[in-house]
């Protein structure tokens, strides 16, 4: 997704922010320190000479891990003529994440008014396996005020600093630039619907792929008149009723001038923030949001339309080839889903769709009264939609990682798609050879990225016309056959050479941007649903809400634009301070937001807008005496002064601008009312002996605290002369003893201090504007009470913090809510929460923080007592959060936190079965103390069985561990540790035997063939001048395959990740002969076949809080 102007740091989301770089700093800028990296090595490959301007560069940065600067430029590159280099911040932009952009290099020189264009993709290659490659594409209009662009959260720095990962390897990480300059395009005046007749849909935050998918089905107008005749009624709310939120925006697509927000729509989903800023899958969604409003629809006059549109039928079959039987089953279907590995096009995709698998040997079928059968298994159409949506499938699981990747072969689609070709191959016996299904291609949704992340967007032709149209989030372009349909196949893209006459390899780029969801519209049924929409079909009430929305937008619109002709008075009253005080504020004296304001032009005369008071609030003219606000040192706001009769003479424009020195458009004032038996009376003259304060009453009982009114004292009197009238505000006895406080300040501690009753106000430093808090005088029950004393209660006011529970097993889950302070320390709040949860013994929780930008727990958990208080516990970066999670230990933090707990995978010598065993043991143990603890809970094969611990990582052996290593060291997070019984012919190896890696392997479909190991790694001792035949036998004998299957394998010895295949007479010995070559643990051989293990996830290599949300529409 592409968003075109930053969001504040508070919302940029893991992973999908595509944002200029902004330093985030507190306090006044300073600056910074830039490193050039003098020591980064650069190279660029193969600039092309022809339009538009490629280039791909790639920067070397070693002693990475070393780098100390907050900010790293690479050198310097010319694409296009213009200058660039990449932007990374090592340890992140103010986010757990590295941050990376691309920077015009010379845009402090540049001449007023500059612009370009740029698409662009950075990453950061996998240096293990370069297709687990970081990589994530945009483009942008680079000019003055933007002038970097690119991904605030490009990768998890936990992963980028993980040597495990691949991403750094001898302190050493590869980035990549490929840049392709366009011509400018001037994005802040184009005008979409000027230039195309369409208007865009705003991003919320990363809902692109949303966009793309309601741009495709807007465009279908038969679907868009089937949600315009869903029933609403002028009573529903857009943001609770899907039908009507659905209405409003095609509507607003179809009329308005400006691109259109999706708010409404997404909050109909039941959606909040979180859930616009998570990219989810175009086809998950389609299909989510087809069956909510087929539900919707059912019941009314537009029921069955999205099976009428989008509904086909195949048949599953399973037929017996020796007896007379045959078993079927219709399914419907609402889009198909197509291979994309392995086929050319969408054509190969359907014949592989229909392939016939036969079912023989050990996987015949069971056919009802004939036992077991060889048989033909398949599926074939009974009928295809009117609307044919394919869904491409450009994501895959790769089980050998346990992950994700995105598949980017070239992959071909016809503008005309021939259903019935070749005599009708895809049709079953039973569909309807009448219906001709010639489809013809009406919209292409894209996606362009990687598997991490990326942009979605669509091309589409809304009237089957030669013309196409780019539907990019805001921005609608015209665009040509070329763009919308070759461009998107994916594959390599081969760039000119420089220099022709050298003899230079071509230089080939993967393209990342490509199809991934297909719509064809049948020729035979185009002029029905490509109909004709207008207002007719429209509901009355929708026109009158939209046009009036309309006319309220128009009025904002006026409102802003003629804003600098008036100012915002706030008007507070003692009504609102008794309102707010001890229930939405308990400092200072009143919300400004929530007091009544005016809106009064700039030039009007301050005696006009009393006139206008009086009417608002019954107070006559000359009744009103109204006081300036003003913002103290210690950043308290309180009244200050009077206005004088000078002032009041003056327009309210010049008050404004003489009292508010923030230069905002408010001006702020308190009235001043006398009253009289609740009559309103002439305010008192006021002298500069005379001094207005503020009373507060404070009841530690309840506790409470409330407004009980002002009072205007003389500066030479003291606190003893007004208890009486204090006593009388209060309702208490004349008599009654008080205790005074003054309240000073709130910012950044609480400052509250005791007022000597003896003392004059003018000696105790009072001046106009303070607040006295005050209570009763304390005695012995009232000292009893939590906070007996005015202080105590503020002070807990100040800090007071809700926190939401979890368990760290379910952490979207909120489990039960806890009053703290922030002030309380580490033992305070895990005694709380022990005491919450029944917990006998609050040293076995174990807590951990939130992050606010995953909105996941974070990888490491709190230490014991490893924070201060429970603000530093909540604090991520410069973010608040109200979350913790929590765990239940078998043991004592403080015990648990001396111990190393390590996985170990342990594989049985004669069972095929693999156990995973939790070691736990203290962290100066050494492997030698695992193995003996490992001994206790596994069954050997025989007593005498000795066992090792070896280091596997995506099904290579990478180390055996010596017997006295700490286990401290050991990563079992991203690395398996396993363990096995030593064989007995290893014990026994003789001087010219040789100990040698076992892999399996298979190679890649396509172009560069890649080796792709999988499987259990095993050690296998190879005896001087043994051929490869002899050791074929004994790696049968011990994989327990089968002839059969064994006969297809093939075998090679690999060094560096490439086979030299053996023939059964190669003596294997001599192939092996060094043992101190330099990568040895990379030389080992290679069993060549299918792999036909069982697939699973295995959770060793998943991140501690992996979690991925599905998409859901609540409403």
């Amino acid at each position: 997704m592409t968003m075109m102007t930053p969001p504040p740091v508070d919302q940029q989301e893991d992973e999908e922010m595509l944002v200029p770089h902004s330093d985030v700093v507190d306090g006044p800028a300073q600056p910074m320190e830039v490193s050039e990296a003098e020591t980064a090595v650069s190279t660029v490959e193969n600039q092309p000479a022809e339009e538009p301007p490629t280039l791909k560069f790639t920067w070397t940065i070693p002693n990475f891990s070393r780098q100390n600067t907050r900010k790293l430029y690479s050198d310097v590159f010319v694409v296009g003529g213009y200058k660039w280099r990449i932007l990374i911040f090592p340890k992140g932009n103010n986010v757990d994440h590295l941050s990376m952009y691309l920077d015009v290099a010379d845009a402090a020189s540049l001449p007023y008014g500059w612009s370009r264009y740029a698409q662009f993709s950075l990453a950061v290659v996998n240096q293990i396996h370069t297709r687990y490659t970081i990589r994530k594409e945009t483009q942008h209009q680079f000019n003055a005020r933007e002038s970097d662009w690119g991904f605030t959260s490009f990768m998890p720095l936990s992963e980028l600093y993980d040597p495990g990962r691949g991403y750094l390897a001898n302190d050493t990480v590869y980035v990549e630039a490929e840049v392709i300059v366009r011509k400018v395009l001037d994005y802040w005046s184009y005008d979409s619907k000027k230039e195309t007749g369409f208007v865009g849909l705003k991003n919320q935050g990363a809902t692109c792929y949303m966009n793309s998918l309601l741009q495709t089905l807007y465009h279908i107008p038969y679907f868009r008149k089937a949600v315009y005749h869903m029933p609403t009624t002028e009573n529903d709310a857009p943001t609770a009723s899907i039908p009507l939120a659905l209405q409003s925006l095609f509507y607003k697509l179809q009329y308005n001038d400006t691109s259109v927000a999706t708010k409404e729509l997404t909050k109909s989903f039941g959606w909040d923030t979180y859930d616009s800023f998570m990219q989810h899958d175009v086809q998950e969604l389609n299909r989510v949001l087809c069956e909510k409003l087929e539900d919707k629809m059912k019941g009314t006059v537009v029921e069955g339309t999205i099976q009428q549109l989008f509904e086909g039928h195949h048949m599953n079959y399973i037929e017996c080839i020796n007896v007379d039987y045959k078993s079927t089953r219709k399914e419907s279907f609402y889009d198909l889903q197509l291979d994309v590995k392995g086929c050319k096009d969408v054509y190969a995709s359907f014949d592989k769709y229909v392939e016939v698998e036969r079912l023989e040997g050990d996987n015949k079928y069971h056919a009802e009264g004939h036992g077991l059968q060889d048989a033909k298994k398949g599926v074939l159409f009974i009928d295809f939609p009117p609307v044919l949506q394919l869904q491409l499938k450009r994501f895959e699981y790769d089980f050998m990682r346990d992950t994700m990747v995105k598949i980017n072969d070239r992959y071909e689609f016809p503008l005309q798609l021939d259903l019935d070709r070749e005599d009708g191959k895809y049709l079953s016996p039973d569909a309807d050879r009448s219906v001709r299904n010639l489809y013809t291609l009406h919209s292409v949704l894209v996606h362009s990225g990687g598997v991490h992340g990326g942009h979605y967007y669509a091309f589409i032709r809304p009237t089957l016309s030669d013309q196409w149209y780019k539907f990019d989030d805001e921005r609608v372009t015209k665009e040509d056959l070329k763009r919308a349909l070759d461009e998107q196949y994916g594959g390599e893209e081969e760039l000119p050479q420089t220099n022709p006459g050298f003899n230079n390899p071509p230089f080939k780029f993967t393209k990342y941007s490509n199809a991934y969801m297909l719509v064809y519209i049948r020729e035979s049924d185009k002029d029905k649903i490509i109909c004709n929409v207008d207002e007719k079909d429209i509901a009355e009430h929708l026109r009158v809400r939209l046009k009036k929305e309309q006319e309220e937008k128009e009025d904002k619109r006026k409102y802003k634009a003629q804003a600098h002709l008036f100012t915002i008075i706030k008007v507070a009253r003692d009504q609102d301070l008794r309102e707010q005080i001890g229930k939405d504020i308990y400092f200072d004296l009143v919300d400004h937001d929530k007091v009544r304001s005016f809106r009064i032009q700039k030039q009007t005369p301050f005696q006009q807008f009393k006139e206008e008071v009086a009417k608002e609030f019954g107070i006559p003219v000359q009744l009103q005496r109204f006081w300036i606000w003003a913002k103290r040192q210690n950043h308290t706001y309180r009244p200050n002064r009077p206005l004088t009769p000078q002032e009041e003479l003056q327009p309210v424009g010049q008050i404004r601008e003489a009292s508010n020195k923030a230069n905002t458009a408010e001006l702020k004032l308190f009235l001043e009312v006398e009253l009289l038996d609740e009559r309103p009376v002439p305010p008192p003259e006021k002298s500069k002996e005379d001094i207005l304060l503020f009373f507060k009453l404070y009841d530690p009982e309840k506790p409470e605290l409330r407004y009980v009114g002002r009072l205007m004292v003389k500066s030479s009197s003291k606190p003893m002369d007004i208890t009486g009238k204090l006593n009388e505000m209060a309702g208490f006895a004349p008599d009654e003893d008080l205790e005074l406080f003054e309240e000073i300040k709130f910012e950044p501690g609480v400052m509250c201090e005791h007022l000597d009753k003896k003392t004059s106000f003018r000696l105790c430093q009072i001046e106009d504007g303070d607040i006295i808090c005050f209570q009763k005088h304390l005695v012995k029950k009232e000292i009893e009470c939590r906070y007996p004393a005015v202080p105590l209660f503020l002070e807990y006011v100040q800090n007071r913090q809700l926190v939401r529970f979890r368990a760290l097993e379910k952490p979207k889950e909120d489990e039960f809510v806890l009053e703290l302070s922030k002030l309380h320390s580490y033992d305070d709040v895990v005694e709380r929460v022990a005491q919450k949860l029944g917990l006998d013994d609050p040293s076995k929780l174990r807590l951990t923080s939130h992050n606010c930008y995953s909105q996941q727990p974070k990888p490491q958990p709190i230490k014991y007592r490893g924070v201060d208080r429970l603000s530093d516990m909540l604090v991520h970066y410069n973010q608040t959060s109200d979350i913790l999670y929590y765990e239940v230990l078998d043991i004592p933090l403080p015990e648990l936190q001396g111990l190393k707990t390590l996985k170990v995978a342990f594989y049985h010598a004669t069972k095929e079965e693999v156990v995973i065993h939790n070691i736990r043991l203290p962290k100066l143990s050494t492997v030698g103390d695992v193995i003996d603890e490992l001994k206790t809970k596994v069954e050997l094969s025989h007593p005498d069985a000795e066992l090792r611990l070896l280091e596997v990582f995506y099904h290579k052996i990478y180390k055996i561990f010596p017997l006295t290593e700490r286990i401290e060291n050991i990563n079992d997070q991203y690395w398996t540790v396993r363990a096995e019984e030593i064989p007995e012919e290893e014990k026994n190896i003789g001087p010219n035997d040789r100990l040698i890696l076992v892999y399996h392997f298979a190679k890649e479909t396509g172009q560069n063939q890649q080796v792709q190991n999988f499987g259990e790694p095993f050690f296998l001792v190879i005896h001087e001048g043994e051929t490869l035949e002899e050791i074929k036998n004994r790696i049968q004998k011990k994989l327990h395959v089968s002839d059969e299957d064994f006969a297809k394998w093939k075998f090679a010895f690999m060094s560096m990740g490439r086979p030299e295949y053996l023939q059964d007479s190669d003596v294997v010995y001599n192939r092996f002969q060094r043992r101190d070559v330099y990568g040895a643990f990379e030389q080992y051989l290679g069993l060549e076949h299918t792999d036909t293990t069982p697939k699973r996830a295995y959770s060793a290599n998943q991140n501690r809080h992996t979690y991925e949300k599905p998409v859901k529409i609540y409403n």
